[in-house]
């Protein structure tokens, strides 16, 4: 048999990466809002999700201190243009350039942007005063701002609905977009199918069991229900969400998109930990339960009765309680964290593949990195171990990359930790191959920074 040259090895070696993301525990979103006067700063609020399993935010605007903070960390981000700016955006392409190069443009790359939420709940928020023409004229003109930059393919552009959208939500399958909603649902959809965007919705098995007790289980809310409930055509749901989701799939359906692809993204779910007096659902011990489940489903591959094979992405609702947010208690205490970085309630964030171990808090992080014109290439914090071994030895083996100095007595051997040997390797290729952007992708694990990761006697070589 023919001996294996070093192209077909690459080849074999690139194809195991594919292959091995099959076992890769999804990532886990979790809204970020800001109304307290309690909360940490943006970078010390980046430094907590870095040690967290959440590799994903959603922001409420577009804050240029959280933008900044997040810069280099390798978490995705989620950016908003607010209700009150929607009209605005809709007047115009140059409206909507305009604001991306003010609010977007000077963060990317280094902040990873992976989308726009336009307005948030618009459809219902206060429809006697918000045109809902204005917001499929305004994800319009953002999208076309985007593609004449070249962006319209890293930065997707969606908006968030509430389930009020929905005519009704049970059974499921028999579910319909709300009658004087359906015009604004069908362009919506339409571009959504057309960008490739997702249909983003706001879904809370707490409302519907606070509200209806006598008829809804709270197992059944709380994502456990075993005994199951079943639509007419024949779907068993064990838990509200994935009905709520089947809703809003049936009603895409309902307005012709069934032959289309439209991925459904839960951009809010949560549980309070505190509500007010006689709301006996918002409980420390319900909202532990709620949210301990919903990050399972989220790290899951698994879909829902009627698509079982699509994958869900979930945004947890919410990092922290904001106590200057109006309306009930319940509105101030969705909260995981409290605003000194304790947990209002015991609940697993551990990630096993951070870079710092998995240690949560607000301290400081010690580092030597220098901001300079030069760029790097290093391993994104979350990175899938398994992937990390097969990249570390491509760079080391067919990628010719001298990786003498990670083994042991070389300069960059400590910490002996697979993240930092990857690290070193990845960049070392990207910096022998031209620092093309393709070449720090390795799979989705590599992290282009512009922040010098050399450390001690371990020098990272630039180009």
């Amino acid at each position: 048999m023919a001996a294996t040259t070093p192209s077909q090895l690459v080849f074999f070696l690139f194809f195991y990466l594919v292959t091995c993301h099959s076992h890769i525990v999804n990532g886990v979103g979790i809204n970020y809002g800001t109304l307290g006067n309690n909360l940490p700063s943006p970078k010390k609020v980046a430094q907590l999700l870095q040690s967290t399993l959440f590799d994903k935010i959603k922001i409420y605007d577009s804050n240029p201190e959280i933008l900044e903070a997040f810069s280099n960390t390798g978490i995705d981000l989620i950016v908003a243009v607010e209700n009150n700016h929607v009209a605005n955006i809709s007047s115009g392409t140059s409206a909507a350039d305009q604001w991306l190069a003010g609010r977007v443009v000077p963060f990317i790359p280094a902040t990873s942007i992976v989308a726009i939420a336009v307005g948030n709940e618009y459809l219902t928020t206060d429809p006697d005063h918000l045109d809902p023409n204005d917001l499929v004229r305004a994800m319009q003109n953002l999208h076309d701002a985007l593609s004449a930059r070249g962006l319209d393919r890293k930065i997707k552009v969606t908006t968030p609905h509430s389930m009020a959208v929905l005519a009704s939500s049970f059974p499921p399958s028999a579910s319909t977009f709300a009658t004087t909603l359906i015009p604004s649902m069908t362009s919506i959809v339409g571009f959504l199918a057309d960008t490739g965007s997702p249909f983003m919705i706001n879904a809370y098995p707490y409302f519907a069991y606070r509200d209806n007790p006598g008829t809804v289980s709270i197992a059944y809310a709380l994502l456990g229900n075993a005994s199951g409930v079943h639509d007419t055509k024949g779907y068993t749901y064990n838990n509200m969400l994935d009905a709520q989701i089947d809703a809003v799939r049936s009603a895409i359906v309902a307005l012709g998109f069934g032959n289309r692809t439209v991925e459904i993204t839960v951009s809010e779910s949560g549980w309070p930990s505190k509500g007010d007096s006689g709301d006996t659902a918002a409980t420390p011990e319900n909202a532990k339960t709620y949210n301990s489940r919903l990050i399972e489903r989220a790290q899951s591959s698994k879909g829902t009765p009627m698509k079982p094979k699509d994958n869900i992405e979930i945004f947890v609702f919410a990092l922290f309680n904001e106590n200057k947010k109006t309306g009930d208690a319940t509105e101030r205490n969705f909260g995981i964290f409290n605003g000194d970085g304790s947990k209002v309630y015991d609940v697993d964030l551990s990630c096993e593949f951070c870079s710092n171990g998995g240690t949560m808090g607000f301290g400081e992080k010690m580092t030597s990195a220098v901001k300079g014109p030069s760029v790097w290439c290093v391993a994104k914090p979350h990175a899938d171990e398994k992937v990390l071994q097969v990249v570390l030895d491509f760079c080391c083996g067919p990628g010719g990359v001298d990786c003498r100095e990670i083994y042991e007595n070389g300069g960059c051997f400590a910490p002996e930790k697979l993240h930092a040997h990857a690290s070193f390797a990845m960049n070392a290729y990207y910096q022998m191959h031209g620092r093309n952007y393709w070449n720090c992708d390795f799979k989705g694990t590599g992290l282009v920074t512009f922040s010098d990761p050399s450390y001690g006697t371990c020098r990272y070589s630039q180009q």
